[in-house]
């Protein structure tokens, strides 16, 4: 037994582990064998073991998924990538491309959202000059990453790449450009109110609001380019910038007007009450007077163009009114008597439409009361039978007159005889005649009284204008300022000529003054191819005209004329010369003054027809 024990007693030395002092210290009771508690220091080296053991395994394990993960994707796109938000990570690269193409294309042929200023519109890529690069951008994500430390972090984040377009820059520009000028540049739209007629009514409306609207320009063309090839893939769009030109009124501005003024006035016809008949204004009339003008404060002033209200409402309230007249002489077997004057009574419109406004704002009693006027005529009765008009104190009469020239005369005749005068007033016989048109009577004529000049409407006139002249040059009346002919046509007193139409049918006005203590009255008399104008008045002179001598001649020059329309004429020479005026008084004899006038006269040519 003993033996036993020795040779298990060796064995156990053998294999005991060694302390620090390299001795084994066991103890044995009975026949077993009982080692000591271990020490710290043994402790420490059992753990340090244990944890590099762990270490080394585990590093072998991590390099060999490494090498695992590494010889799986080798080539392929790195693990986490987007392209546009789509995950092509771990894919090959042609996988990639035939996943980005499955997904992008789509977009690729959708309309780009454009957003610029308020207005959103859309830009079609096919045909703007847009596309995408798959090389490039399968080209952006890279290749696989060497570094552990990324191939770990790949498993946690992401990276977006985005895309790489290809753009046709010209192509794109024009896009853009057309873009602007159909859908994204617009002139600011002020505030306002329209009306619409409403079918089956009398005049019946309805005012809408015209929102406000700001305008706008694209900004700049290059900048816009830039933003759409950079953002033109975007979920979002491209938001473009633009310059805003802003306006005045707000949206509150004109709701207000159209609430608070516009919709009563239309609301219901207005009625003018006249004294014998009213006048009726319907809504669409009201509509059609209103004006609006934003303002600065944002709100929409309306206006009330009246006159537009009186030319509908006058013609109903004519009845109501009367015409005033002047007091005339009227010639009655050859002698003048007094045509009596009328008062004039019409309708004040701006008393008539003081309170309008309020008027229009009321849903009930919308009616204005017509207020009238009286006024006295110029000339009346009375002042015309006192004016001493009870003879002829001066008369003359021209010949030659036939065809249209004769008609011009006599339209201007008409409006001319039966004038008065009063004293120290001017007669205009331009503005007596008023405009020389086809409506007033008046045809196309030669411009001369002989049947030369161009052809003008009021041709032949001015015979009527020397025959007044010399009437009231008779007559002892001063000369309010004439113009002689151009040329002396032979039928007239030299230097006693005046001319009342210029060789373009521009009119040249006749003055004549009433220098006299009493009023004068003028008959003109167109008759058998001539024109007599008499002066009626009380006489105060008798009349000598001096004729001076002619002088300063300017030889006519010669002009060769041909086809069917050449008239021959032998033409005058010009010349310079002068008349004076005696002016004697019928009372006494006694001469009173002399006038003397000088005249120039402009050679007419001579036209020989070949």
């Amino acid at each position: 037994m003993r033996e036993d024990h020795d040779d298990l007693f060796t064995e156990d030395l053998l294999s005991a582990p060694e302390t620090d002092e390299g001795l084994v210290d066991e103890l044995f009771e009975g026949d077993r064998v009982v080692h000591p508690p271990p020490t710290p220091a043994s402790k420490f080296r059992k753990g340090l073991g244990k944890a590099l053991m762990l270490t080394g395994v585990l590093m072998g394990l991590f390099v060999l998924l490494y090498a695992v993960d590494l010889i799986v994707s080798a080539g392929d796109v790195p693990r986490g990538v987007t392209v546009a938000g789509i995950d092509v990570g771990g894919l090959t690269h042609k996988e990639a491309e035939s996943k980005l193409r499955r997904e992008l294309e789509p977009r690729l042929i959708e309309p780009v959202r454009v957003r610029a200023g308020d207005v959103r519109t859309v830009l079609y890529p096919t045909s703007s000059g847009l596309g995408l690069d798959w090389p490039q951008t399968l080209g952006r994500a890279g290749h696989q990453p060497l570094s552990p430390y990324t191939r770990l972090m790949s498993f946690f984040t992401s990276r977006e790449v985005g895309v790489v377009t290809w753009t046709d820059a010209p192509k794109l520009e024009k896009a853009v450009s057309d873009l602007a000028a159909t859908k994204l540049n617009r002139p600011p739209v002020e505030g306002n109110i329209t009306f619409q007629p409403i079918a089956g009514t009398d005049g019946g409306v309805v005012p809408a609001a015209v929102e406000p609207r700001n305008g706008q320009t694209l900004a700049d063309l290059k900048e816009a380019v830039t933003a759409i090839t950079d953002g033109w893939l975007s979920d979002d769009g491209v938001e473009l910038k633009v310059n805003v030109a802003p306006v005045k009124a707000t949206s509150p501005g004109v709701h207000a007007a159209l609430v608070k003024i516009v919709v009563p006035a239309v609301a219901k016809p207005l009625l003018i009450r006249g004294e014998g008949k009213d006048a009726t204004l319907k809504p669409d009339v009201i509509a059609g007077s209103f004006q609006f003008a934003a303002r600065d404060d944002g709100n929409l002033e309306v206006r009330i163009d009246q006159g537009k209200l009186r030319a509908v409402a006058q013609p109903q309230l004519k009845e109501t009114e009367t015409d005033g007249a002047d007091a005339q002489i009227v010639f009655v077997g050859d002698r003048p008597a007094v045509q009596p004057s009328k008062d004039a009574r019409k309708v004040n419109w701006d008393l008539t439409f003081s309170s309008l406004t309020s008027t229009l704002a009321k849903s009930e009693e919308r009616e204005l009361k017509a207020v009238y006027d009286a006024s006295s005529p110029a000339v009346s009765t009375e002042a015309a039978n006192v004016l001493g008009i009870n003879e002829v104190i001066g008369e003359f009469t021209t010949s030659g007159l036939s065809g249209p020239a004769m008609t011009n005369v006599q339209a201007l005749a008409a409006r001319v005889s039966g004038s008065i005068v009063k004293p120290n007033e001017r007669f205009s016989l331009g503005a007596r005649s008023g405009p020389r048109t086809a409506d007033a009577g008046y045809v196309p004529a030669p411009v001369n009284e002989d049947g030369t000049g161009p052809v003008v409407v009021g041709g032949g006139v001015s015979q009527l204008a020397t025959t007044l002249y010399n009437a009231a040059y008779l007559a002892g009346l001063a000369d309010g300022g004439h113009l002689e002919h151009d040329n002396y046509l032979d039928r007239y007193p030299v230097g006693r000529d005046a001319k009342a139409i210029n060789t373009d049918g521009s009119p040249v006005d006749l003055q004549i003054v009433n220098d006299a203590p009493t009023g004068i009255a003028i008959q003109a008399i167109p008759a058998n191819g001539s024109v007599t104008v008499r002066i009626w008045g009380t006489k105060r002179f008798s009349v000598q005209s001096v004729a001076g001598e002619r002088h300063s001649y300017v030889p006519q020059p010669v002009q060769m004329g041909s086809g069917p329309g050449c008239v021959p004429d032998p033409g005058a020479a010009g010349f310079s010369t002068s008349d004076t005026r005696v002016l004697v008084d019928v009372v006494t004899g006694t001469e009173v003054r002399r006038e003397t006038r000088n005249a120039t006269y402009s050679p007419r040519a001579a036209i020989i027809c070949a």
